[in-house]
C-alpha cells in the first residue's frame, strides 16, 4: 500500500467533509477505498458481523450527486463511511447483540442516534462486532467468534464496541457509533488508539429499550477529537424514545480557548486499582503535555474503594436480568454461560440492593466533588493495562495487574466509576504506545453536562502530542 493510499484510509471526517465539498475528492472513491481495506484485513480481526457495500456505494453515488450540485444539498455528514455496532437498531434489518438469541431477530425501528447519522448522510457499510448482549470488556461472542485488536492479534481490541474500534484503527472505516455501559465506547477507543465520548447522560438519546437509564449512553468513536465533536453534534438532543434526553443541545465549537492557566487534577489509580507500568509511564508523560500547556497539574487522593465495582456489578446484574430472564428458557444453552451467570445472580438481587448502588453512587459524587470543583477537569487513565489477551478469562481467580489481585471481570478497565456517575462527561485519547504495542489512554473528566470543557482540554492535548501519524502495521 503507497502512502497516499494509506493517508486515505486514514483520513478524518472533518478532512473528508472538506475534500468532498472542494470536489478533491469523491466519496465513491472513499467508500470503494473503505471496502477494499476491510475485505484485506478483516479475516485478521473478524470485526465485521455484516457488511453493506453495495448499498453503500449507491449512497455514495447519490452523495456525490449532491457534492457536484445535481441533487438535494450536501448534509452534515454526506457520503462519510460509518461503521455500525451490532446492537444498534435499524429499521427493517437483522441486529445481532452477538447473540444467537437474536438469530431471526429484525428490528422494527431505528435507535435515534443511529437514526440520526444516517439522516445527516452517514453511510453504514458494515455492522461490527460486539460480545454478547455488550457484557464485556473483550469482544468475542458463541455466535461470532473472537475479535482482534489490530495493534497486536494476540490482545482485544476491547469492549463492548470492540468490532468499531478495530475498524476505525484498521482504516475500514472514517468513524463508529458505540455505546458505553461500563466503559464500552472508551475501553476499546484506548485499547486501539482512538478517541471516545461517554457523553453525560441524557446528552444523547438512548433506544427505547433501555428507558430511563442513567448508566449506559451511546457515542462516537473516532480518530480525532474534531470528529468526535462532528458526531456529537449530529447525535445529540431531544428525542421522543427518551425521556431522560435532554431538551438543552450542546453544540461544540471548532475552535477552543487555551487551557494555559487551568488546573488539572490527576489520580494514578482512583484509589484502588492496580495499574500496569507502561500505563502509568504514558499517563505521566500526558501529564507533562498539559504542563507544557500552561496547566497547574496537582496528584490528588480519590477517596474510593473496590466498592464501586461491586456497586456497578449488582446494578449490572439487575439491568441484565431484567433484560434476558423472559429468552433464558430457550436459549440458555447457547448463551455465554459468563452471561448466564449475570443474569442468574441479578435474579436473586433484591429492590434494596438495587437501590443502595443509588445511596452509593451519590457517596461516590461526593467523595470526587471536591475535586471536580477546584480543578477543571480530572485525569487518569482509562485502562489499568493497554488491553487483555484474547484469551483472558472473566472468572481467573489469578488474575493481578501490577502485582495487585484484580477483579479478572471488571477490575482491568478504569471507566465504570463514571458510568456509575454518569451525568459527568468522559472523553478518552491515546497517551502512547504500552506493552506489547499496544496503545494507551487517559480519560479527561469534566464537571457534569461540562461537554464542551472537556472537549476543549481533548483539543489542545491532541495538538500538542500528535498521534495520527501512528497505524497499526497490518
Amino acid at each position: 500500500m503507497s502512502a497516499s493510499d494509506s493517508d486515505l484510509l486514514y483520513i478524518s471526517g472533518t478532512e473528508a467533509l472538506a475534500a468532498f465539498k472542494a470536489r478533491k475528492l469523491s466519496p465513491v472513491e472513499l467508500m470503494r477505498a473503505m471496502i477494499a481495506r476491510a475485505e484485506a484485513v478483516n479475516p485478521k480481526l473478524n470485526a465485521i458481523t455484516l457488511p453493506y457495500y453495495e448499498q453503500a456505494l449507491a449512497g455514495a453515488k447519490e452523495a456525490e450527486r449532491r457534492y457536484m450540485g445535481k441533487g438535494e444539498s450536501p448534509r452534515a455528514l454526506e457520503g462519510l463511511p460509518l461503521a455500525s455496532k451490532d446492537m444498534s437498531h435499524i429499521a427493517g434489518e437483522p441486529v445481532s447483540m452477538g447473540s444467537w438469541s437474536y438469530e431471526a431477530y429484525r428490528s422494527d425501528h431505528t435507535s435515534p442516534t443511529i437514526g440520526r447519522l444516517i439522516a445527516a448522510g452517514a453511510l453504514v457499510h458494515m455492522r461490527t462486532t460486539a460480545p454478547e448482549m455488550g457484557f464485556s470488556g473483550i469482544t468475542r461472542s458463541p455466535r461470532y467468534g473472537i475479535s482482534r485488536n489490530p495493534w497486536n492479534l494476540d490482545f482485544t481490541p476491547g469492549g463492548s464496541s470492540g468490532g468499531s474500534a478495530a475498524a476505525v484503527a484498521a482504516g475500514m472505516t472514517v468513524i463508529s457509533d458505540g455505546s458505553d455501559g461500563g466503559g464500552s465506547i472508551r475501553i476499546p477507543a484506548s485499547a486501539c488508539g482512538l478517541v471516545g465520548y461517554k457523553a453525560p447522560a441524557g446528552r444523547n438519546p438512548n433506544d427505547r429499550s433501555l428507558p430511563l437509564e442513567p448508566l449506559i449512553t451511546t457515542g462516537p468513536i473516532t480518530r480525532t477529537v474534531a470528529d468526535a465533536a462532528l458526531m456529537q453534534n449530529v447525535v445529540s438532543g431531544p428525542h421522543t424514545d427518551d425521556l431522560l434526553s435532554l431538551r438543552e443541545k450542546v453544540v461544540l465549537p471548532e475552535k477552543y480557548p487555551s487551557i494555559a492557566g487551568c488546573r488539572v487534577a490527576y489520580s494514578p489509580d482512583l484509589g484502588y486499582y492496580g495499574v500496569e507500568e507502561s500505563v502509568a509511564r504514558n499517563t505521566k508523560a500526558a501529564l507533562e503535555v498539559f504542563r507544557g500547556l500552561g496547566c497547574t497539574v496537582e496528584e490528588v487522593k480519590v477517596p474510593w474503594t473496590t466498592a464501586n465495582l461491586d456497586c456497578w456489578k449488582i446494578y449490572w446484574e439487575a439491568l441484565y436480568a431484567a433484560l434476558m430472564k423472559d429468552m433464558m428458557p430457550q436459549w440458555r444453552d447457547r448463551i455465554d454461560p459468563f452471561v448466564v451467570g449475570i443474569v442468574e445472580r441479578g435474579l436473586k438481587r433484591s429492590g434494596v440492593e438495587v437501590y443502595e448502588t443509588t445511596l452509593h453512587r451519590g457517596a461516590m459524587y461526593q467523595g470526587i466533588v471536591p475535586f471536580l470543583e477546584k480543578y477543571d477537569v480530572l485525569v487518569c487513565p482509562t485502562l489499568a493495562v493497554p488491553s487483555m489477551p484474547v484469551t483472558h478469562s472473566e472468572t481467573d481467580p489469578s488474575f493481578k495487574i501490577a502485582g495487585k489481585p484484580a477483579d479478572p471481570y471488571c477490575g482491568w478497565f478504569m471507566t465504570s466509576p463514571f458510568n456509575l456517575l454518569g451525568q459527568l462527561p468522559v472523553i478518552t485519547v491515546p497517551s502512547g504506545i504500552g506493552s506489547h504495542g499496544v496503545p494507551t489512554g487517559i480519560q479527561i473528566v469534566g464537571r457534569s453536562y461540562d461537554d464542551a470543557n472537556v472537549f476543549r482540554f481533548a483539543a489542545a492535548f491532541e495538538q500538542a502530542a500528535p498521534w495520527r501519524g501512528r497505524r497499526p502495521a497490518l
